[in-house]
């Protein structure tokens, strides 16, 4: 079959590590790590003869380890070594090549102090104001009156009672979707931050409270977790804080969009009191009454006011001075239309009279006549007259036909030379 290969990088399908060789390999790597400090928070302690073996989590993600340590170490602490202590410690990685687990074994194990608690939440708190996340310009409104209210709280708690009750109290039809979790402890952040997420993504929940009674330092650091405070921040509820009581304050009053401070109080801003609001319509209505009242009582004085001027004690006097003045009008008018009527009877009369001076008429009265050929144009010169052509004669008084006749003497001349010679005519029949 022929030699394993020396690195990993060399291994085939065909050339693969036995399971105890890469187990092996493993534990000499782990081997050469260096001894170190580690924190985190115990989730289970078992003395067992002269070695405790504890669990060692990480407080802000579910990732712990196996811990050894021997029991003189844990005896030599300053204080009892219990369930959920933060703690930091010097191990050194060990691989167990049988079981295929890593574990730390320790050397010294030491209490994390409140004062070093204390000074990570205040670095933490400087980091995430200057990231922003407690701006109040990203702080949302907190509902008038939420569908249902989202709560969070621990199992049988006093602090649940506390929300409910004064919210019934308050308002009665009130609805309420509670998740009970663990409010201190290993698995407090994962369990609020689940049942924040779940509550968050339901659409009938307009609010959520979080929710936690009274407590020692230790007992409410979960709500001053970075988990958990990102995730309040990028909830779209709205979030209620109500966290111990007045004087505690967890990080989570800062990211919060209101801060309660008892449970008590969050279970009097998540609803409006039906009797207040009750209330203040009441005393919306009489002041709406009231002043509707004020308002007809000044109309009416308005109108009585009005009433009792002249002008409307007798209505029609204001028509009867416009009628007045109208019948004026049209006299003047009428007055006037007559004499332009008049004036231009006499100009018609006196344009008549022009062209009856001025109209062939009266030429004819005056003894003229006026000679025309049978195709009705007017004889202008003898020489347009043949002899024996019927010509109408129209005279003053009717008309009539004549002929020029030739009778000898037509080329005699006149009463004087150069004047046109008269023909002869013989009267006939009227023309037709």
């Amino acid at each position: 079959m022929g030699p394993l290969p020396e690195k990993a990088a060399d291994t085939t399908a065909e050339r693969p590590w036995p399971v105890r060789l890469l187990s092996i390999k493993i534990a000499d790597y782990v081997d050469k790590m260096s001894q170190l400090w580690v924190e985190g928070q115990v989730v289970q302690f078992t003395p067992r003869g002269g070695t405790a073996f504890l669990t060692l989590r990480d407080p802000d993600v579910d990732m712990s380890l196996s811990v050894s340590v021997p029991m003189n170490a844990v005896n030599a602490m300053s204080i009892p070594l219990t369930q959920g202590a933060r703690v930091v410690l010097q191990a050194k990685p060990t691989f167990w090549t049988k079981r295929g687990s890593l574990q730390l074994e320790a050397r010294q194990i030491r209490p994390v102090g409140i004062g070093d608690l204390l000074a990570r939440v205040e670095m933490l708190k400087r980091t995430l104001a200057a990231e922003g996340v407690f701006d109040a310009e990203r702080k949302r409104p907190i509902p008038f009156l939420p569908h249902r209210v989202g709560l969070i709280t621990g199992r049988n708690s006093a602090a649940e009672k506390d929300v409910v009750e004064n919210a019934r109290r308050r308002w009665p039809a009130v609805r309420f979707e509670i998740r009970e979790v663990a409010v201190q402890g290993s698995t407090a952040v994962a369990e609020v931050v689940a049942a924040l997420a779940e509550l968050d993504a339901q659409h009938g929940v307009d609010v959520i409270v979080i929710a936690r009674g009274g407590g020692a330092l230790e007992e409410l650091l979960p709500f001053s977790n970075e988990a958990m405070i990102r995730a309040v921040a990028a909830a779209r509820t709205p979030v209620i804080s109500a966290i111990g009581h007045d004087v505690d304050q967890p990080l989570l009053d800062f990211v919060a969009d209101w801060r309660a401070s008892t449970p008590t109080d969050a279970g009097k801003k998540v609803v409006p009191d039906a009797a207040r609001e009750i209330a203040l319509v009441a005393g919306g209505r009489d002041r709406l009454r009231s002043a509707i009242e004020r308002r007809i009582e000044s109309e009416w004085r308005g109108l009585r006011s009005l009433v009792s001027r002249p002008v409307l004690a007798d209505p029609i006097a204001h028509v009867r001075v416009r009628r007045d003045e109208l019948e004026g009008l049209r006299e003047r008018a009428a007055v006037r239309l007559e004499a332009r009527l008049h004036r231009a009877a006499d100009q018609v009369e006196h344009l008549r009279r022009q062209v009856i001076a001025l109209s062939p008429q009266s030429t004819l009265d005056r003894g003229y006549a006026v000679v025309q050929h049978r195709d009705g144009r007017i004889v202008m010169d003898q020489e347009d007259v043949g002899v024996g052509e019927l010509l109408r004669v129209r005279v003053a008084r009717g008309d009539f036909g004549v002929r020029p006749v030739s009778d000898g003497t037509a080329d005699a001349p006149l009463s004087s030379p150069g004047a046109a010679r008269k023909p002869r005519t013989t009267q006939s029949k009227p023309a037709s």
